[in-house]
Parts: structure tokens; C-alpha cells; sequence
């Protein structure tokens, strides 16, 4: 049932740090994509090499499912994520997964927007983004702050 692989899939990254990666075997196909805005891979071990990166980078990451919408054999996980519990960082994004008929993720894609969410954010990208943002606005009078 999708309702079960979705909660194992989601209390993986509720709860990812260097230990849980052994789970990755476990979790996806030796063939599953992954996509989100930086990476696109295809297998097991780059994968891993994704998470051994961000947990090298950001030992203090978490992500928290805000909620998980399945399919038949999809969901769609809304998540915010903190690369750093002792910042006030936090992007909210979106994962679309495609499981197996075993329970293995096939796919997973993240949608989330790295120019206002990330690097916006940032001491150095942060003013040159947020003016770019401001110029692609229909009308600055109307954004929600």
C-alpha cells in the first residue's frame, strides 16, 4: 500500500543523518532517479553521494513533512528544510516520488525555488537576487512581504 511506503519514506527524512544513509539501499531502486535544482542522478550511489554531501555540509540539517498526498503508486511530500537548526534558514518545497510495486522509490523530484528561497537569503547572492526577483514582478505594490 502507498500509505506505507510514503510514512517509511517520510520518517527517512525526518530523521536523516549519517546513520540513516544505509537506508538508501533499502529505499530505492538501484536504478531510481533523483532531481531537485542542483542535482539530477540516476542510481543508488549517487544518491547517497547527494546526502553523504549535504550532511558533510550541514551536519545539523533537518527536513519536516509538513504533508504527504499519495497516488497509486506516487505522493506528493510538501517539506520544509533547515540545513542548519542554529539558522534561521528554512525552505519550503516540494517532492514528487514514484514508487515500485514493492515499495522502492523509482523517482523523486523536488520543485522548490532556489532563487527566492535560497539564495535571496544569502549575504553575498542575496541583494543582486532579490533585485532580479523585484524586476521579474508583475506589480511590487501587490507581493505579500
Amino acid at each position: 500500500m502507498t500509505d506505507t511506503f510514503i510514512e517509511r519514506y517520510c520518517a527517512f527524512f525526518e530523521s536523516l543523518d549519517q546513520e540513516r544513509l544505509g537506508d538508501i539501499d533499502k529505499l530505492f531502486h538501484p536504478d531510481a532517479l533523483f532531481r531537485d535544482p542542483f542535482n539530477h542522478v540516476r542510481g543508488r550511489e549517487p544518491i547517497r553521494r547527494i546526502f553523504e554531501h549535504l550532511l558533510q555540509e550541514y551536519p545539523r540539517t533537518r527536513f519536516r513533512v509538513l504533508e504527504a498526498v499519495p497516488g497509486i503508486l506516487s505522493a506528493y511530500i510538501r517539506w520544509t528544510f533547515r540545513p542548519d537548526t542554529d539558522k534561521q534558514l528554512e525552505i519550503e518545497g516540494l517532492s514528487r516520488v514514484v514508487f515500485d510495486e514493492h515499495g522502492a522509490v523509482i523517482e523523486h523530484r523536488d520543485y522548490w525555488d532556489s532563487a527566492s528561497e535560497l539564495f535571496a537569503q544569502l549575504p553575498v547572492t542575496g541583494p543582486p537576487t532579490r533585485w532580479l526577483l523585484r524586476q521579474a514582478q508583475a506589480c511590487a505594490a501587490d507581493q505579500v512581504e
